[in-house]
């Protein structure tokens, strides 16, 4: 294991030298919308804590003057630079706080808070005071937003979205050589987590995600096959018991029990806009209920806690990858 770090420590440098500066203008085509950068942004807002993340692990955060829409504490590795950066607001900020920023781009980690009816502004509108806007192609590259605001996946997430999305963060700010260094170190990461599991030799496992719930006794938000989460399960031969192709569909708590599956992965998140944001009345919901507290996995005490950002297609999916692994593992799953 140690010559693969080593190798891949080696592949991060080589992939990092043969980056080239970025020749503007630079024009991309995001999310059907053709975009043009005439020079690096010298001021972003970034709306997203995934699309902050990126922008903070690709040593941006200079460039970084205002966010909002959190879920949880940035990653403690970025607390002394985030401490620094203005949030705008916990959720969802208002149009005019973000162009008195006066930033070059506004990047969006959804198109529903940026896009044809953005919630935060349109494109156009953005536009129109001269300000670019960038949405990750994670939110958008084989997903359909037109309906709800979650939207619907054509086909599955893979982490190959997240690399094109960091490569093309790397392209606009030109910094190519630290955004190919990261790409090859979550890659090194995600491929010693897989064969990690591998060796496991795990069968017949499956596994729900419960994101959150609009009260604790209404239908909880469930990961869908072709998220994020579904991309973790499915890298780790785990079967989701959900089979919506939406990205966070509701489903009765009935339909799950009935499932009966391995292991519940619950999201903890600092956010509170719903009663199921709170991580110990998911908890407590699961033991108290008398249809959730009949399921295998809260009698075995199989329920996973992993970061809401870890089931979303941002950097931490890889934590989310290896979290879950070791988490089968702990519960002597393996053959």
């Amino acid at each position: 294991m140690r010559a693969f770090y080593a190798l891949a420590a080696l592949t991060a440098f080589a992939t990092a030298a043969e980056a080239e500066a970025t020749k503007y203008p630079l024009t991309l085509e995001n999310c059907g919308v053709e975009v043009t950068f005439d020079k690096a942004p010298a001021s972003t807002v970034s709306l997203g804590q995934a699309a902050t993340e990126i922008l903070y692990s690709l040593d941006l955060a200079d460039k970084v003057a205002g966010t909002g829409v959190w879920f949880s504490d940035v990653l403690p590795r970025f607390a002394e630079v985030n401490a620094k950066v203005e949030r705008l607001a916990d959720n969802d900020p208002s149009f005019e706080s973000i162009v008195a920023k006066r930033p070059d781009v506004v990047i969006a980690q959804y198109e529903w808070h940026v896009g044809p009816q953005g919630i935060v502004g349109t494109r156009e509108q953005f536009r129109d005071l001269g300000i670019n806007t960038y949405i990750l192609p994670t939110d958008c590259v084989g997903k359909d937003n037109s309906k709800g605001s979650d939207g619907t996946r054509i086909e599955p997430f893979t982490t190959e979205t997240l690399y094109e999305t960091i490569t093309e963060l790397g392209q606009i700010f030109d910094d190519q050589d630290k955004a190919a260094a990261l790409v090859a170190d979550l890659r090194a990461r995600e491929a010693a987590a897989k064969e990690k599991v591998a060796a496991m030799k795990i069968d017949d496992i499956s596994a729900v995600f419960w994101f959150s719930s609009p009260e604790l006794d209404l239908d909880p938000y469930v990961a869908g096959r072709k998220g994020a989460p579904g991309y973790i399960m499915s890298v780790l031969g785990v079967k989701n018991v959900v089979e919506s192709d939406e990205e966070w569909p509701t489903v009765g708590w009935e339909t799950i029990a009935r499932a009966n599956s391995t292991v519940i992965v619950a999201a903890e998140m600092t956010r509170r806009r719903f009663e199921a944001d709170d991580i110990e009345k998911k908890k407590a919901f699961l033991a108290s209920d008398p249809v959730a507290s009949q399921m295998e996995a809260v009698k075995k005490n199989r329920v996973v806690t992993l970061t809401s950002d870890s089931m979303e297609p941002g950097i931490r999916v890889i934590s989310g990858i290896e979290e879950l692994a070791n988490a089968l593992a702990s519960y002597g799953l393996a053959q």
